[in-house]
């Protein structure tokens, strides 16, 4: 099994080549300008596709962003490497994406009035997208058996730690009208309707016909097309498409596929537990 040096930043783990000490030291001191737009993720839970919606509502429709500028540096990583040598670059109102905690965000963060997407995704389908990311992802674990990535998730032994936690770490009555929740599932069932709730809590009042031109470019068909967007641009060293791609399915329910009835009902006692009361938009059963 690989054996890979993950880089603990406050208790939370973070793969190795795009966290740094100095990646995560720029994040901690980052300044934080009220225009600023964050989307945040647990990983594998729709960040790509916010790196490809929000130049587009923020640019109102303009294609030239997500075709002529790799997504982590059009929308780059608070935590990662990229946002300190792209910082220069990036035009206001700037977005950024993060999986971060909301404990680990700077300061500046907690004292502005940026905006925050929440993007959350059926943890079934996370475990499954995650799974196959640590298969072609050599900065990641091996991930051995599906029954023994699934124990690992739900003990919160990978990077990024826990989902609960993550999930309950956004919950924050504070941050009021600063955040938009939305679900990966209701993105996937009907983009356009996810389009104009997003554009309206940016204050983009789009046509109808700029509405549907984004939609279109930002599907799974598109996308996976995009070198801009399909991580293709990445050297095999890091990440190695043959044994999976990085933008593989894009659907919402491929976990039936993977789980037995027994981890179905395990995970679904654990997280039910943890949770503690937090209603989720979808049924774990």
């Amino acid at each position: 099994m690989t054996s890979v040096q993950y880089v603990n930043y406050k208790d939370y783990v973070l793969p190795p080549v795009a966290h740094t000490e100095e990646s995560l030291e720029y994040a901690e001191n980052f300044s934080v300008k009220d225009t600023d737009v964050f989307a945040v993720t647990f990983p594998k839970s729709g960040t790509v596709w916010m790196q490809e919606i929000l130049p587009l509502i923020l640019n109102e429709g303009d294609l030239t962003p997500v075709q002529t500028i790799p997504n982590w540096d059009r929308v780059p990583w608070l935590e990662e490497t990229r946002l300190a040598l792209v910082m220069d670059q990036l035009k206001s109102p700037r977005a950024l994406v993060t999986h971060f905690l909301y404990d680990l965000m700077p300061a500046s963060f907690h004292q502005s009035k940026a905006k925050i997407i929440y993007v959350m995704r059926n943890p079934k389908d996370v475990i499954v997208s995650f799974y196959y990311f640590h298969q072609m992802a050599a900065f990641l674990e091996d991930p051995g058996t599906f029954d023994e990535f699934l124990d690992k998730f739900l003990d919160g032994k990978l990077a990024f730690g826990k989902w609960t936690d993550h999930v309950k770490s956004w919950r924050k009555p504070e941050l009021g009208d600063r955040i938009l929740y939305i679900t990966y599932e209701e993105m996937k069932e009907d983009l356009p309707t996810a389009l104009r709730k997003i554009s309206r809590f940016l204050g983009k009042n789009l046509r109808e016909e700029v509405i549907q031109k984004i939609a279109e470019n930002c599907s799974f068909t598109v996308m996976k097309n995009n070198p801009m967007s399909n991580f293709s641009l990445v050297p095999k060293v890091y990440m190695d498409s043959d044994k999976s791609p990085f933008l593989r399915k894009g659907v919402a329910g491929d976990w039936k596929n993977h789980f037995t009835s027994e981890q179905l009902s395990h995970l679904n006692s654990v997280i039910t537990k943890e949770l503690d009361g937090f209603t989720l938009p979808w049924s774990l059963n």
